[in-house]
């Protein structure tokens, strides 16, 4: 499978913008750039809530999926938002565990401006 493509194909991180940039051996890498419409507030670009987890749900997937070469839905994902998103992101996921049912994977999401750590981030996928 080729997991940029496949992610590249999924119509609503497509429509965000977000873009794998990396996924191999169970780490990946991904990165979505901040527009007007993506953000919370009209006066200055900051990333709405939603925008940060679909970042990290993405890559978090990406990563898994590098290890068991199939899509894997998300069953659970909890995300703590740590700072103001204000510009483009960019987000990094290791798998945890690979288990024949599940997988479990941590994400940071970052501002590429500054390298500032945004939101922190463990999801569960279904592999099995």
């Amino acid at each position: 499978m080729d997991i940029e493509e496949f992610f590249e194909t999924m119509p609503f991180a497509d429509m965000l913008g977000v873009e794998v940039t990396e996924a191999a051996d169970g780490h990946a890498e991904g990165r979505i750039e901040m527009r007007p419409e993506l953000s919370w507030n009209a006066d200055r670009l900051m990333a709405h809530g939603g925008v940060t987890f679909t970042l990290a749900d993405t890559v978090g997937g990406a990563a898994l999926v590098s290890l068991v070469d199939q899509s894997v839905p998300t069953i659970d994902m909890r995300i703590d938002y740590l700072d103001v998103g204000s510009g483009d992101l960019y987000a990094e996921a290791d798998v945890v565990r690979s288990g024949g049912d599940v997988g479990t994977v941590d994400v940071e999401v970052y501002a590429a401006e500054d390298d500032t750590l945004v939101a922190d981030a463990r999801g569960v996928y279904k592999t099995g």
